[in-house]
Protein backbone atom coordinates (compact mmCIF):
# COMPACT_ATOMS: atom_id res chain seq x y z
CA UNK A 1 0.00 0.00 0.00
CA UNK A 2 1.36 3.40 -0.96
CA UNK A 3 0.43 6.55 0.88
CA UNK A 4 0.88 9.89 -0.80
CA UNK A 5 1.77 13.33 0.45
CA UNK A 6 1.99 16.71 -1.14
CA UNK A 7 4.62 19.26 -0.26
CA UNK A 8 3.09 20.51 2.95
CA UNK A 9 6.06 21.47 5.00
CA UNK A 10 8.91 23.59 3.68
CA UNK A 11 12.36 22.05 3.90
CA UNK A 12 15.22 23.74 5.70
CA UNK A 13 16.67 25.32 2.56
CA UNK A 14 13.34 26.83 1.54
CA UNK A 15 12.73 28.12 5.07
CA UNK A 16 16.19 29.72 5.10
CA UNK A 17 15.61 31.20 1.63
CA UNK A 18 12.28 32.71 2.69
CA UNK A 19 13.81 34.08 5.90
CA UNK A 20 16.74 35.70 4.10
CA UNK A 21 14.43 37.36 1.56
CA UNK A 22 13.56 39.87 4.28
CA UNK A 23 17.19 41.00 4.54
CA UNK A 24 19.23 43.20 2.23
CA UNK A 25 21.43 40.94 0.09
CA UNK A 26 19.42 37.91 1.24
CA UNK A 27 19.80 36.19 -2.15
CA UNK A 28 23.55 36.69 -2.01
CA UNK A 29 23.81 35.40 1.57
CA UNK A 30 21.80 32.29 0.71
CA UNK A 31 23.89 31.62 -2.40
CA UNK A 32 27.13 31.99 -0.45
CA UNK A 33 25.92 29.47 2.14
CA UNK A 34 24.92 27.09 -0.65
CA UNK A 35 28.37 27.40 -2.25
CA UNK A 36 30.02 26.62 1.10
CA UNK A 37 28.01 23.40 1.28
CA UNK A 38 28.64 22.50 -2.40
CA UNK A 39 31.84 24.37 -3.38
CA UNK A 40 31.93 23.37 -7.04
CA UNK A 41 28.94 25.61 -7.76
CA UNK A 42 31.09 28.61 -6.81
CA UNK A 43 33.01 28.17 -10.09
CA UNK A 44 30.17 29.82 -12.04
CA UNK A 45 29.58 32.66 -9.53
CA UNK A 46 25.85 31.93 -9.22
CA UNK A 47 23.16 34.05 -7.61
CA UNK A 48 19.81 32.49 -6.73
CA UNK A 49 17.08 34.84 -7.89
CA UNK A 50 13.90 32.88 -7.15
CA UNK A 51 13.08 29.70 -5.25
CA UNK A 52 9.75 28.06 -4.51
CA UNK A 53 8.18 24.63 -4.93
CA UNK A 54 8.27 23.79 -8.62
CA UNK A 55 10.61 26.65 -9.63
CA UNK A 56 14.19 27.86 -9.25
CA UNK A 57 15.91 30.65 -11.17
CA UNK A 58 19.68 31.18 -10.89
CA UNK A 59 21.79 33.77 -12.70
CA UNK A 60 25.52 33.95 -13.36
CA UNK A 61 27.78 36.49 -15.05
CA UNK A 62 29.65 35.89 -18.26
CA UNK A 63 33.28 36.06 -17.23
CA UNK A 64 36.55 34.68 -18.49
CA UNK A 65 36.58 31.85 -15.92
CA UNK A 66 33.57 30.18 -17.59
CA UNK A 67 34.70 30.62 -21.19
CA UNK A 68 35.72 27.86 -23.55
CA UNK A 69 38.42 28.20 -26.20
CA UNK A 70 35.95 30.11 -28.42
CA UNK A 71 35.30 32.76 -25.78
CA UNK A 72 31.70 31.62 -25.21
CA UNK A 73 29.98 30.19 -22.13
CA UNK A 74 31.44 26.73 -21.53
CA UNK A 75 29.17 23.70 -21.94
CA UNK A 76 30.09 22.22 -18.56
CA UNK A 77 29.59 25.57 -16.82
CA UNK A 78 26.08 25.47 -18.32
CA UNK A 79 25.60 21.96 -16.90
CA UNK A 80 26.75 23.25 -13.51
CA UNK A 81 24.10 25.98 -13.67
CA UNK A 82 21.45 23.44 -14.71
CA UNK A 83 22.32 21.08 -11.86
CA UNK A 84 22.25 23.92 -9.33
CA UNK A 85 18.82 25.14 -10.45
CA UNK A 86 17.41 21.63 -10.80
CA UNK A 87 18.71 20.51 -7.43
CA UNK A 88 17.48 23.55 -5.52
CA UNK A 89 14.08 23.35 -7.19
CA UNK A 90 13.81 19.66 -6.28
CA UNK A 91 14.86 20.38 -2.71
CA UNK A 92 12.22 23.10 -2.41
CA UNK A 93 9.53 20.87 -3.94
CA UNK A 94 9.74 17.51 -2.18
CA UNK A 95 8.28 16.95 1.31
CA UNK A 96 10.62 17.01 4.30
CA UNK A 97 9.99 13.28 4.65
CA UNK A 98 11.85 12.63 1.38
CA UNK A 99 15.36 12.94 -0.04
CA UNK A 100 16.71 13.28 -3.56
CA UNK A 101 19.84 12.65 -5.59
CA UNK A 102 20.55 13.28 -9.29
CA UNK A 103 21.01 10.01 -11.15
CA UNK A 104 21.15 11.17 -14.76
CA UNK A 105 21.27 14.19 -17.01
CA UNK A 106 20.72 14.66 -20.72
CA UNK A 107 21.87 17.91 -22.25
CA UNK A 108 21.39 19.59 -25.61
CA UNK A 109 23.72 22.37 -26.65
CA UNK A 110 21.62 24.45 -29.03
CA UNK A 111 23.80 27.52 -29.60
CA UNK A 112 26.61 29.61 -28.16
CA UNK A 113 26.18 32.19 -25.44
CA UNK A 114 28.33 35.28 -25.03
CA UNK A 115 26.27 36.94 -22.29
CA UNK A 116 25.40 36.41 -18.66
CA UNK A 117 23.16 33.37 -18.18
CA UNK A 118 20.10 32.29 -16.23
CA UNK A 119 19.18 28.70 -15.43
CA UNK A 120 15.47 28.09 -15.00
CA UNK A 121 14.21 24.82 -13.53
CA UNK A 122 10.42 24.57 -13.59
CA UNK A 123 7.89 21.79 -13.23
CA UNK A 124 4.58 22.03 -15.07
CA UNK A 125 3.02 19.86 -12.42
CA UNK A 126 4.22 18.87 -8.94
CA UNK A 127 3.78 15.12 -8.51
CA UNK A 128 2.61 13.35 -5.39
CA UNK A 129 5.39 11.84 -3.31
CA UNK A 130 4.55 8.63 -1.49
CA UNK A 131 6.25 5.64 0.06
CA UNK A 132 7.54 4.33 -3.26
CA UNK A 133 10.61 5.96 -4.84
CA UNK A 134 10.07 7.90 -8.05
CA UNK A 135 12.27 9.21 -10.82
CA UNK A 136 11.46 12.91 -11.15
CA UNK A 137 12.61 14.39 -14.46
CA UNK A 138 13.44 18.06 -13.98
CA UNK A 139 13.58 20.22 -17.12
CA UNK A 140 16.08 23.08 -17.02
CA UNK A 141 16.71 25.77 -19.61
CA UNK A 142 19.91 27.79 -19.53
CA UNK A 143 19.12 31.13 -21.13
CA UNK A 144 21.20 34.01 -22.46
CA UNK A 145 20.21 37.61 -21.70
CA UNK A 146 17.85 37.62 -24.72
CA UNK A 147 15.93 34.74 -23.14
CA UNK A 148 17.11 32.22 -25.72
CA UNK A 149 17.65 28.71 -24.35
CA UNK A 150 21.17 27.91 -25.55
CA UNK A 151 21.30 24.77 -23.40
CA UNK A 152 18.45 22.52 -22.33
CA UNK A 153 18.81 19.78 -19.76
CA UNK A 154 16.64 17.07 -18.29
CA UNK A 155 17.91 15.93 -14.91
CA UNK A 156 16.57 12.73 -13.45
CA UNK A 157 16.25 12.95 -9.69
CA UNK A 158 15.74 9.82 -7.62
CA UNK A 159 13.29 10.81 -4.88
CA UNK A 160 12.64 8.45 -1.99
CA UNK A 161 11.42 8.45 1.61
CA UNK A 162 14.08 9.14 4.20
CA UNK A 163 15.03 6.13 6.27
Amino acid sequence: MTTTTQTSEAGANLVLWNTLQRLPFGNWLFTQALCLKAPYFRSVHPLLQELRPGLCRVSAPNRRGVHNHLGTYHAIASCNMAELAGGMMTDATIPTTHRWIPVGMTVEYKSKATTAVTALAALDHIPEFGDDPIELVVPVDVLDTDGTAFVTARITMHVSKKR
